[in-house]
C-alpha cells in the first residue's frame, strides 16, 4: 500500500515538472499617456509605446482619457515587439481576452491616426 503511495505522488509530481504551465500574459499596471503603457508580466515591469499610430495634435488628454477606460489596471495584455525607442519597448499591443487592438481603437476614436510600422 506504502508503496503504490509513493509511487502514485512521484507519477503526479513527475506531470506537474513535465506538464506545460498557462503562459503568463503581460498585464497592465499604469496608463502613463495616450502613447505610453507601463506593463508587467510577472517579474519585469517595463515602459512600452504603442507602435503603428502617431496622436492626434491637442488629443493627449482625452487619448489618455480613452486607454484608461480601455485598459484598467492589471488588464491582461499581448504584446507584438516592434522595436524600441529610447530604450522603450515599441509594440503592438492588444487585448488577451478579445485580441482587439489598442492602437486601432484609438484610430477608430479619431484620437490617432495610422503610422507605418518598423
Amino acid at each position: 500500500m506504502r508503496g503504490q503511495t509513493l509511487t502514485l505522488l512521484g507519477v503526479l509530481l513527475a506531470l506537474l515538472i513535465v506538464w506545460p504551465g498557462a503562459a503568463a500574459a503581460a498585464e497592465v499596471f499604469q496608463v502613463r499617456s495616450g502613447t505610453l503603457l507601463q506593463v508587467g508580466d510577472g517579474n519585469r515591469s517595463y515602459a512600452v509605446e504603442l507602435a503603428c499610430m502617431e496622436l492626434v495634435q491637442g488629443h493627449e488628454v482625452e487619448a489618455t482619457t480613452w486607454l484608461r477606460q480601455a485598459l484598467p489596471r492589471r488588464t491582461k495584455v499581448n504584446l507584438r515587439p516592434m522595436g524600441q525607442r529610447d530604450g522603450t519597448l515599441l509594440a503592438q499591443v492588444s487585448l488577451l481576452s478579445s485580441g482587439d487592438d489598442i492602437a486601432r481603437g484609438l484610430i477608430g476614436a479619431g484620437l490617432a491616426q495610422a503610422e507605418s510600422c518598423p
